[in-house]
């Protein structure tokens, strides 16, 4: 698989107070995911994932509440035979999450319940695990 087949995103873990995660759908897609998306060329990843959430969930980030929880790679989604390579940063939210732009659908979940959900790879295989151990660490 070549460098052309890596998509290099951001991705937001959004927990709630009761330790619930954030999952986005986009139209016409299967699995859930967290919120986030590509950079634009020269854009900073911080900046990408504010600029991501403002658009496909309609609120902002709170100032300071980011965390860099590192990079991960795993099979995309949405497109066959490529690979996402995500940056991941722990947020949270400043105003309500309501699903807009390409996004149909945006649920809270216990990330220790997923209920035969269809997770994106690398929300099964990175980020629920760690929502999990957060979670824990909150309780």
């Amino acid at each position: 698989m070549g460098a052309d087949n890596v998509i290099r995103i951001v991705a937001g873990l959004v927990m709630d107070e009761d330790g619930r995660t954030l999952l986005v759908r986009k139209r016409g897609t299967a699995a859930f995911m967290q919120p986030g998306g590509k950079m634009a060329d020269g854009e900073e990843p911080f900046a990408a994932l504010e600029r991501e959430i403002r658009e496909e969930l309609g609120c902002g980030v709170k100032a300071g509440s980011s965390q860099e929880l590192g990079h991960f790679i795993a099979p995309a989604a949405n497109e066959p035979d490529c690979t996402v390579d995500a940056q991941l940063f722990a947020v949270t939210l400043d105003g309500e999450a309501k699903a807009q732009a390409e996004i149909e659908e945006a649920i809270w979940i216990d990330p220790a319940k997923l209920d035969g959900l269809t997770l994106a790879p690398l929300t099964a295989n990175h980020v629920m695990p760690l929502a999990r151990e957060m979670k824990g660490l909150n309780a």
